[in-house]
């Protein structure tokens, strides 16, 4: 498709549905013919919303009008940054240590090498790795981020351990035991929960102390990777956005411990496109109910809550729509 007569289509579409007359600027388009869609790299994000219209409006008509099943718009620079983070990456796992996890490493590295060839078009599915690649614990909560860890690790070849640290149902709730029992069983992988002891956390919590959510991530980490040293397991996944780059990837207590999506440089967006397809239900709030009764009870603590999802925001995982909803989310009951 001539690029002269997609921006010409765009123009008409933006004038018929009221939009105002901009320049429509496109950098490159590609056609999926495998899954009848459409990706318009645009050369900043400025550029991408004229393309994409208030409320998705104009990408809308886009794929009505071509005849296509979806319309992505992605922005060059956004595309530049995700691959200067992989490229970082890549080479923090040149200078690990290869005497923990080697055929791990190699693994991780070739993904990343792939990833960066074909971004915007890799297909986190169609890169499946059949030959054993060795054990691997994913932390898996049962939320999207840490499913998609678990899909991926399954793709990537490795015997997968999902381990989920069950504190209650406060901080685990029933919803995310479903997803846990329903991915386990799509991808025949083995899974065990771990009782945890968060009875002091909780207490203090709802007294208001703190806001629960950076010590009970740490206490989590704790238990998985001391299950991974007790177990002779020597590389554990989290499904960890942030951070990303060379710190998406370290050894801790001879443990190789890995943020997958944020070693990918993937999108909130790219992780809920995956997980959707096995039928995993993401939240449509931010954080656990023990959160929720936190905030509840002590207004304040909301800031900390909207700096972690600005935190994701301002490094390019959030869109500022999708931020925007988790925000408006934990004022809802006010």
């Amino acid at each position: 498709m001539k690029l002269s007569y997609l921006r010409e289509m765009i123009e008409e579409l933006r004038e018929n549905i009221g939009h105002e007359r901009v320049d429509v600027n496109i950098k490159d388009v590609i056609f999926n013919k495998k899954k009848n869609e459409i990706i318009i790299i645009a050369p900043d994000r400025s550029d991408k919303s004229v393309i994409i219209g208030k409320g998705g409006w104009v990408a809308g008509k886009l794929k009505e009008a071509l005849g296509v099943d979806r319309v992505h718009v992605e922005a060059y620079s956004d595309l530049i940054l995700k691959k200067y983070r992989m490229k970082l990456s890549l080479n923090k796992i040149e200078s690990l240590p290869r005497e923990i996890a080697k055929d791990q490493l190699e693994v991780f590295k070739d993904l990343l090498m792939e990833r960066l060839k074909k971004i915007p078009n890799f297909d986190f599915l169609d890169y499946k790795l059949e030959a054993p690649k060795g054990k691997v614990i994913v932390a898996l909560s049962g939320g999207v981020d840490s499913s998609f860890s678990t899909i991926i690790a399954k793709n990537l070849g490795f015997t997968v351990q999902a381990i989920t640290a069950d504190p209650g149902n406060i901080i685990l709730p029933g919803h995310f035991r479903e997803n846990i029992e329903k991915l386990s069983k799509t991808l025949k992988i083995k899974h065990k929960y771990i009782k945890v002891d968060f009875s002091n956390l909780i207490k203090k919590a709802l007294e208001g102390r703190f806001h629960p959510c950076g010590r009970c991530s740490k206490q989590i980490n704790k238990t998985i990777i001391n299950y991974a040293k007790n177990h002779n397991i020597r590389t554990v996944i989290f499904g960890d956005l942030l951070p990303t780059s060379s710190q998406a990837i370290n050894t801790t207590e001879g443990i190789l411990r890995v943020n997958l999506p944020a070693l990918l440089a993937a999108s909130k967006q790219e992780v809920e496109n995956l997980t959707s397809q096995f039928n995993i239900k993401g939240s449509q709030v931010f954080g656990c109910p023990l959160l929720g009764e936190v905030q509840r009870k002590f207004p304040h603590l909301r800031r900390y809550s909207i700096q972690r999802i600005l935190r994701e925001t301002r490094a390019g995982i959030l869109e500022p729509g999708e931020a925007l909803n988790l925000t408006w989310s934990l004022f809802k009951k006010l």
